[in-house]
């Protein structure tokens, strides 16, 4: 399967691996089981115009399995011992750990696993890679301190595809569903812009069979949140990151609300490295395509598209902290 970026090979300053750690296995960690099914972004209203050039037409998928028994078990471990390492991101989560996968191998080994990666192209229907910035593999959430608070807020995603795993027992939770709306993230805007929320009767909480199941999300064009619990307990999910490997397709990422929430000895060389990868394919592909006859006008537009994203980060870096988006005020 693709690799877009490779795994950084060393560890960042500051980090270190936990000891005694299970060694990933995925004949043993990994029952993986297609969805029953998905919904398309036109099927939640979203015109041609607007997914003809997103990274896929698929939405959301039903919730699928991807760890064994053992595999949920171990992963919930690790999850608790990566407790010890949360932080606030920015206004939208109380608890959550970013960058795991450079203090554990388990987590790491299976973000990246490739089996995985297929079984996420399988869904999509095109072909992906894990998420070239490590920061947005295996992000952990956890449950908030205060029960009325919900988890994470209505929001849509700063990445474009991926998954989130239930860790704990769903089935042992007082609330805390996974809700996401049936509709598109403008409808959501203007619902917020007039101090609303998601009406009930468009909002669904799929069923999660149990611990290391999980539910695929276009999480850019998606609207989700994780709602509050009723009542105190453990409530713990994974977030797993793709990148569509068609660099021409929309980066579909907000890495500039990323600042201030990530480690910046992290932060702004796995996004350099991100955006480079987009460049390199871009301007491959103009190299390849680009023939004779072409206007002065004609190559500015072609290189200007090229390094789109370059230009954008450079722009957002200097610019610096600004509140994460989400749609409830």
């Amino acid at each position: 399967m693709a690799t877009a970026v490779p795994f950084p090979a060393t560890q960042p300053d500051g980090y270190e691996w936990l000891d005694d750690e299970p060694v990933f296995e995925p004949a043993r960690h990994l029952q993986i089981e297609p969805p029953a099914g998905t919904r398309s972004l036109a099927d939640l209203g979203y015109d041609d115009a607007e997914i003809a050039g997103v990274a896929t037409p698929v939405a959301v998928s039903e919730p699928f399995r991807v760890l064994s028994d053992e595999g949920a078990a171990v992963m919930l471990e690790t999850c608790r011992r990566l407790r010890a390492f949360t932080r606030r991101a920015g206004n939208r989560i109380e608890n959550t750990v970013r960058g795991g996968c450079y203090r554990s191998r388990f987590l790491r080994d299976l973000c990246i696993e490739p089996a995985v990666t297929e079984a996420m192209a399988e869904i999509y229907g095109v072909e992906v890679a894990p998420h070239t910035m490590p920061v947005h593999l295996g992000h952990l959430n956890y449950e908030p301190s205060n029960v009325d608070e919900a988890v994470d807020k209505w929001h849509h995603d700063t990445i474009p595809l991926d998954y989130v795993m239930m860790v704990s027992d769903p089935a042992a939770l007082p609330g805390g569903r996974f809700e996401y709306f049936a509709g598109t993230k403008h409808e959501v805007a203007a619902l917020a812009a007039r101090g609303e929320r998601p009406p009930a009767d468009r909002v669904v909480a799929p069923h999660f069979p149990g611990p290391g199941h999980a539910i695929a999300l276009h999480g850019d064009m998606v609207v989700h949140r994780a709602a509050a619990l009723t009542g105190p307990a453990e409530r713990i999910t994974m977030v797993n990151a793709y990148v569509a490997c068609d660099r021409s397709r929309l980066d579909q990422s907000r890495s500039r609300d990323l600042i201030g929430i990530d480690d910046p000895t992290t932060l702004y060389g796995e996004w350099s490295r991100h955006v480079a990868w987009r460049a390199e394919g871009r301007l491959a592909q103009l190299r390849a395509t680009l023939g004779h006859g072409v206007t002065r006008d004609q190559a500015i537009d072609a290189l200007t598209r090229a390094i789109e994203d370059v230009n954008e980060a450079i722009d957002d870096m200097r610019a610096g902290v600004r509140e994460a988006e989400h749609y409830e005020r």
